[in-house]
Order: C-alpha cells, then structure tokens, then sequence
C-alpha cells in the first residue's frame, strides 16, 4: 500500500512539473524560428481567421480540379505550374504568378506570367513573357498589357457558362455561339485587350491600343529593321494613316 502511495505521489508530482514546464514554454518562447534553408511542397499564407490570402506551390500542389480553397472552386482545366496565387479579404481569387519551362522534341517552351484580376473575375493587368523555338526558328514576345473585363462577370458564373457552352457546341456549335453572344451582351463573358506595351511576336517593340472589341486602333514602335513607325487602323483592322508615309 505504501508503494502504490509513494508511485501515486511521484507520477502527480511529475506530471504537474510538466505540465508547469510546457504551459512557461508555450509563454517564453514566441519568438519567429529562424532557418538556414527549408524544402517544402507548398505553403498557405492564412489570417487568424483562417482565410487563406496566398499560396505558395510547387507542381504538384497547384490546387485545380475539385480543389476548394476559403470554399470555394478553383479553376478546374488550369495547368498545374510552379507559383503563387493571391486571394483577397472575401476569399475570391484576385491574381497570381506562374511560371514554366522545358525542351521539346524540336525546340523549346516557356514562359512567365504575373497578373493581377478585377474582382471576382480574370485578369484586368498582366506582365507576360512567352518563348517559343521550333527547329531553326524561335518566336520571343513579352509585354505588360491591360484589359476590359465583362461589368457582371464573376468566377463561379463564368465556370458555370463556359461548362454550358462546352457542353452545347458539341452538339450544335452555332447555337453555342449564339448562346455566348447572349451572356456577352449581359456583361458575364468576354472582355477584350486594351494596350500593350512590350515586343510582340512580329518583333515589333512598341505601345500598342485595341478598341474596346480588342481590334488594334493604333501602333507607335519600332521593326525589326529598326524603323519607327506610326499606325492608325478603321475597326476592320485595316490601316488608314501611317507615318511616315514611304508609299509618298
């Protein structure tokens, strides 16, 4: 019986030193942990409240498919690539940074992309660099560009729409686009360029405007022969002013 006392005694007495240890440990130590180097596959910046405002992701981990994040979707049929997604106070994806590359069977393919949404929609600003080689030729565009976006769009919407018409141009793809002309006039699909300033994949370097259908109205750059040129478009695309006019 005096065994079973002292044992009894000795476990609550260790036990409360441990407990008394850990609660001071919890207290004492709250400073930020420093490292020298960490791997890891993926990490979510989160708020106190949970609310996921940034992801940090390898291939693999790039949420896509059924993935759910603050509750909601992702964007189903996007790439997986290595990168950043930022979400805003209300949990809506609001923009990211992408970016890949790898040789192919006769070149390469690669590129990288910043962008920055409109609220509960797509990409309203972009920094774009493509690099493309096939065989002996080799297409290099980059730019930062700037874009309309629909007034009533939002992401779930447009998910819901794009499955639609996904799902009805393969039965009948006039009625499909028909369809899209409908939502576009609601102001739920579509959007268009608006300027872009940067090298385009004719190797024009220059500032570059687009109408509000995304036709080009205007171009100031330079060729790949190094002329500076001027050129003003009708809403067809056809050009009706340059400067300087050679053909004078």
């Amino acid at each position: 019986m005096n065994r079973e006392l002292v044992f009894l005694r000795t476990f609550a007495a260790a036990t409360a030193i441990g407990i008394f240890f850990i609660g001071t440990s919890a207290f004492v130590n709250n400073t930020n942990q420093k490292f020298t180097e960490i791997d890891v596959e993926r990490i979510n910046i989160v708020e106190k409240d949970g609310t996921v405002k940034m992801v940090i992701t390898n291939v693999d981990k790039f949420p896509n498919g059924k993935t759910t994040i603050n509750g909601k979707p992702t964007n189903e049929d996007r790439k997986k690539r290595s990168g950043m997604l930022f979400f805003n106070e209300d949990g809506i994806e609001c923009g990211g940074f992408i970016y890949d590359g790898q040789k192919t069977q006769n070149g390469h393919s690669s590129g990288l992309s910043l962008t920055y949404d409109q609220f509960d929609g797509d990409q309203v600003m972009q920094l774009l660099t493509q690099d493309y080689k096939e065989g002996d030729r080799r297409f290099v565009s980059s730019g930062l560009m700037f874009n309309d976006r629909p007034s009533n769009e939002s992401q779930s919407r447009t998910a819901e729409i794009m499955k639609e018409l996904d799902e009805l141009g393969k039965k009948d793809p006039k009625a499909a686009e028909a369809k899209y002309k409908i939502y576009e006039e609601q102001g739920l699909v579509g959007g268009a360029p608006r300027v872009m300033l940067g090298k385009s994949r004719s190797e024009n370097n220059g500032l570059f405007l687009f109408d509000n259908k995304g036709m080009p109205r205007a171009m100031f750059y330079v060729d790949k022969e190094n002329n500076a040129k001027l050129d003003f478009f009708d809403e067809k695309g056809t050009i009706i002013a340059s400067f300087p006019d050679n053909g004078k």
